[in-house]
């Protein structure tokens, strides 16, 4: 059996075997997904269908950062709506066993598509498959807008009163809990946001991390399309254009500068056939039958809060408490997107 970091194989064949027998078959396998900075994803095959296993990052875990529970909880919810999501299977408190993972953990079912990344990966795809994949992951950002939250059973799923001033507030106390060096150019623009926090005009579902690498893609040539929306670990109730605002940030996250292009992958490429941020928010607009406001301030909060996460990264880089390749990279990205959050702001 694979042991990939964080998860016991042999735990997980146990736990399935004992709780789902409708899906345990053989040993199970797992290898953990690269790409997450921050919560662990496991590929396990060997069950009667293909697998997720979502946990904690290893080491520092902020109190509210990596909830497994809220995860699981609206993907089960939206599963009955039109936002693609994969199905929900289980999540497990293994904190007292420590059979599988020694945290709370959720099981759900692996969605068939791949993750775009990587701008090589356009080959794949004629420009105007792109374009309409672009548009097409805008469009399901303004169905996720339109759910009713009490509809699908999450209507006491976040407080969207005061909900962007509570935001601000959060993430501060996530940037001190995460603090080992001075970041003066963080600091600074979190205090122009505090200045000058707008109205909500509208609530909704907000994803929180909305951006195309958490989505799969299926199909190829002219008809590429989004199978699955993934990351569900910061989503509340709230002001959805928050979701507008980070979705930009990545969207043009390789024209950032300090080296965004090679810390932070993209597939995002104009020159490919995918549609401007601009061309985004109109088909946001024109799905959601409202008008979007300026985006300002939630673009620079989107920098502000990936800033902030990125600290967040770099505090568990040095302290040795992270999997994966890259992250030795990713403290020396944190002044200069604060820096462009200001001009943003």
């Amino acid at each position: 059996m694979t042991e990939p970091p964080g998860l016991d194989v042999a735990g997980l064949t146990a736990w399935l075997t004992r709780s789902h027998p409708d899906l345990a078959a053989a040993p199970l396998h797992a290898s953990l997904i690269a790409g997450g900075r921050s919560n662990l994803t496991y590929a396990v095959d060997g069950a009667r269908l293909p697998l997720v296993v979502r946990r904690p990052p290893l080491g520092h875990v902020l109190s509210t950062a990596h909830d497994m529970r809220r995860e699981h909880r609206v993907i089960s919810a939206l599963g009955s709506t039109a936002v693609p999501v994969p199905r929900a299977i289980d999540v497990v408190d293994d904190t007292a066993r420590a059979e599988v993972t020694g945290t709370v953990f959720f099981v759900m079912e692996r969605a068939p598509g791949r993750v775009l990344a990587h701008r090589a990966q356009n080959a794949d795809y004629t420009p105007a498959g792109l374009r309409s994949l672009g548009l097409g992951l805008a469009q399901h950002l303004a169905d996720l807008h339109a759910v009713d939250p009490e509809r699908v059973g999450l209507a006491d799923f976040g407080r969207p009163d005061g909900y962007l001033a509570r935001q601000l507030s959060t993430w501060r106390r996530q940037l001190d809990a995460s603090r080992s060096r001075a970041t003066p150019a963080l600091d600074e623009l979190q205090e122009r946001l505090a200045a000058d926090v707008p109205a909500s005009a509208r609530i909704g579902i907000v994803h929180g991390d909305y951006r195309l690498d958490n989505a799969l893609v299926v199909g190829e040539g002219d008809e590429p399309h989004i199978s699955a929306i993934l990351d569900w670990e910061m989503a509340t109730l709230g002001d959805p254009l928050v979701d507008l605002g980070i979705f930009g940030l990545y969207w043009n996250i390789a024209d950032l500068p300090g080296g965004f292009e090679g810390a932070v992958p993209s597939a995002v490429d104009p020159a490919a056939g995918y549609p401007d941020f601009d061309e985004l928010v109109d088909a946001y607009a024109e799905r959601a039958g409202t008008a979007v406001p300026e985006l300002r301030w939630y673009r620079a909060f989107a920098a502000y809060k990936l800033a902030v996460i990125l600290e967040g990264i770099h505090f568990r880089y040095q302290a040795g408490e992270t999997v994966g390749e890259g992250f030795d990279r990713l403290g020396a990205l944190v002044e200069p997107l604060a820096h462009k959050g200001r001009e943003m702001h």
